[in-house]
């Protein structure tokens, strides 16, 4: 069945959104959450794997120190309170890559509750209240083979990796997000953006969307204009991209307006969000916490964090990312636009260790953004990942500042720290690419240059000053870009006063 799309001008004439977003974290501990098996991303499937975390008989687990300390620190990041005694409870479900046929996590009685984040969009604050950040254990993976998209209708058989289960998870609720109007969209990609940055802010997990580090339920339901009721809601289940969130938000709001116009009823489900064209289709109905038959996990002690522990473990909080951002614009002197390219870049902490290394601001954000972000893209990795470091950055412009080298020559330097070639200096001299600084050189390329052009030659001498650039050209040509253009244009004017 098609779904009825309502234009979303007209959903927000006849309807209010309500918000719920549910982010899992996936901690960057070196072990799981209640064993010793390697907590790292990829590996052969079922090969870091042990009878805890496979759910056999008589294994007996045990709570991950790390992970209770990363999640008191995310929740004191969320200006959480902090539970003076929390437990771990069994949530039962049954579906294959929960080799257990529950999940251990935390119900009615999380670590950290009644907490907060502001986010700004367009200019206006939106204050998202959450109510609790658990946490529990990550499940196994399914692939499902044979089908043409990859799920489980259609597939000719199905296979789970269990090197994910059990690895340690932070699950960060909101209560319902109201008010937002039109900025619906926005305001759940910018909340999503937000804990991302905190979490990175934070160091305890990579929170790499395309890996699954980090993933988003969107919750959505629509009410009436002016009803204080909330509507029936839907989840749309991990949702691995900002700009997927923000899409995924709009096309149910679109698709819950059709329904009820039509007089209909949403159903209260899971639903999969698609990438190619940025839909949801249906999973399966949407199961109430009664249905999970909670009950206290009974081979785990209580959690019961010391007052202590707690603020020595505040006074490790950084930063928070967004008063940062807002530090760092105003020192460096960056416009709107140029901190939203460094932002959506991933380069703000590369061009703050560049500076630290004696970079001028500007110069650090010329190359990061304009220069290496390109070669990260080409290459298909993270800008953090080209190759290239804050100090070699830095090394690199301070020749550039100390004339040994222009901006195109930098490139080339780049282009050699990259394929590991050395340093910057030892680049320059494997491949000849110091500037010509010697007036001898530059004088016969100019007079070549001159007589090749004599009516550009004239032009100068009538005071045509635009003219002078064919000549540098010329010049920087036959010195294969390793004149100094500014020395050219002093030895062109000199000759020709």
């Amino acid at each position: 069945m098609t779904d009825v799309l309502v234009p979303f001008d007209e959903v927000i004439e006849k309807f209010d959104p309500a918000l719920g977003l549910e982010i899992h974290v996936e901690l960057n501990t070196n072990t799981k959450m209640f064993c010793g098996c390697p907590a790292t991303f990829g590996g052969e499937p079922n090969t870091q794997v042990c009878p805890t975390c496979l759910g056999l008989p008589g294994a007996m687990p045990v709570v991950n120190g790390k992970a209770v300390e990363s999640a008191i620190r995310i929740g004191l990041a969320l200006n959480c309170e902090i539970a003076e005694w929390c437990r771990f409870a069994r949530k039962n479900y049954f579906y294959p890559d929960m080799p257990k046929n529950f999940q251990t996590s935390q119900y009615d009685e999380p670590i950290a509750f009644e907490g907060y984040l502001d986010v700004e969009v367009e200019g206006e604050t939106f204050r998202i209240e959450i109510e609790r950040a658990h946490m529990e254990e990550d499940t196994g993976k399914s692939s499902h083979v044979g089908g043409s998209d990859g799920r489980i209708h259609g597939a000719d058989y199905s296979l789970v990796d269990y090197n994910r289960a059990g690895i340690p998870l932070i699950e960060i609720v909101t209560k319902p997000i109201l008010g937002t109007g039109d900025k619906a969209p926005l305001v759940a990609k910018a909340y999503v953006s937000a804990i991302r940055d905190l979490i990175v802010a934070l160091g305890v997990s990579d929170a790499r969307m395309d890996q699954g580090s980090i993933r988003a339920d969107v919750n959505l339901s629509l009410a009436p204009k002016g009803s204080d009721v909330l509507g029936t809601r839907s989840e749309t289940k991990n949702v691995n991209s900002l700009r997927s969130v923000e899409r995924a938000v709009r096309f149910e709001m679109s698709r819950h307006a059709g329904i009820l116009g039509a007089g209909g009823f949403v159903l209260q489900e899971t639903r999969h969000f698609h990438e190619n064209d940025g839909s949801t289709s249906s999973g399966r109905e949407k199961s109430d916490a009664e249905d999970y038959r909670y009950f206290p996990e009974p081979d785990l002690v209580p959690v019961a964090p010391s007052r202590e522990w707690v603020e020595e473990l505040r006074a490790t909080l950084p930063e928070n990312p967004a008063a940062k951002r807002a530090r760092l614009q105003a020192d460096y002197g960056f416009s709107d636009l140029e901190m939203r390219d460094v932002w959506a870049a991933g380069a703000l902490g590369l061009i703050e260790e560049t500076v630290a290394q004696g970079t001028a601001p500007q110069s650090a954000r010329k190359w990061w953004v304009a220069e290496l972000l390109r070669r990260a893209n080409d290459a298909g990795v993270e800008l953090a990942e080209v190759g290239v470091t804050p100090q070699q950055v830095a090394e690199v412009q301070a020749l550039v500042d100390a004339k040994t080298i222009n901006d195109k020559i930098a490139r080339q330097v780049f282009d050699g720290l990259i394929a590991g070639e050395g340093t910057p200096e030892q680049i320059i001299e494997k491949r000849g690419l110091a500037l010509v600084s010697d007036d001898g050189p530059l004088l016969a390329a100019i007079d070549d240059a001159l007589a090749a052009q004599p009516d550009v030659a004239d032009k100068i001498r009538g005071g045509n000053m635009g003219a002078i650039g064919a000549i540098i050209g010329a010049v920087m040509k036959a010195t294969r870009g390793q004149a100094d253009a500014a020395r050219v244009r002093e030895l062109v004017l000199e000759k020709l006063s």
